[in-house]
């Protein structure tokens, strides 16, 4: 084995079980959290997580907002309740009874909120990977909160990305410079206890798709075979 590499065989087949698992039970979490705020130590873990995301030119380009206090917090339940009424004008045909039915945010219940933001123009990274896909920084944040809510799930701690809100007031409430991009306002706390399905599922807003439908081969107008497996 090369030096300073890790081998396949250096995870047990218990431990790769375990990662499986905290994929298929990672749940986008609206409800059910429990007042205690995350611990300092933890939340150091959580973020140590995303800062061990893959990035373009590994650029780094993710910055974190911890929002405990409790102004802000309502601040930002206000903008939602805006937000959320125009989108629920803006919702058609059958889906609309079901809209005013779903819990679409936890921003009063989460003891703290964290907003990602993206700072695209910096020099880290020395440009690497940007110049012919310039929206690769974003997709690189992107990768960091999905590490941190991995961790979050394995550490038990409910995360909730609320994308019904108004970026111009938030971006004006938590004084977010106009160069760098907004990308996630996340809940997040400890929970009672995680869905087995996702909350929109178990709703019927909609339903898993079928991962065969999904892969194609070699173009996009031709579907994957997958070969038979046991499972």
């Amino acid at each position: 084995m090369v030096e300073g590499m890790v081998s396949r065989a250096h995870y047990s087949e218990a431990e790769r079980a375990a990662v499986y698992r905290v994929i298929r039970e990672r749940r986008d979490v609206r409800s059910g959290y429990l007042p205690a705020p995350v611990d300092d130590a933890t939340l150091h873990r959580l973020l140590s997580a995303a800062h061990q995301g893959p990035s373009v030119g590994f650029m780094q380009p993710w910055r974190f907002i911890v929002v405990r206090d409790s102004s802000v917090r309502v601040a930002v339940h206000d903008n939602f309740l805006r937000a959320n009424t125009e989108a629920a004008r803006a919702c058609g045909g059958d889906h609309r009874e079901l809209y005013a039915q779903l819990r679409l945010e936890g921003l009063l219940a989460a003891p703290q909120h964290l907003c990602v933001v993206c700072e695209s123009d910096s020099e880290r990274g020395h440009g690497l990977g940007r110049h012919s896909m310039p929206e690769t920084p974003a997709y690189s944040v992107a990768c960091a909160i999905q590490n941190l809510w991995l961790a979050a799930r394995a550490e038990g701690i409910g995360v909730g990305w609320v994308s019904i809100l108004d970026p111009l007031t938030l971006r004006c409430l938590l004084k977010i410079p106009e160069k760098v991009r907004l990308v996630a306002y996340l809940c997040l706390g400890y929970v009672e206890q995680f869905a087995d399905v996702p909350d929109l599922e178990r709703a019927g807003w909609e339903h898993r798709a079928d991962l065969a439908s999904l892969v194609k081969a070699n173009a996009f107008d031709r579907p994957y075979s997958f070969a038979e497996t046991s499972e």
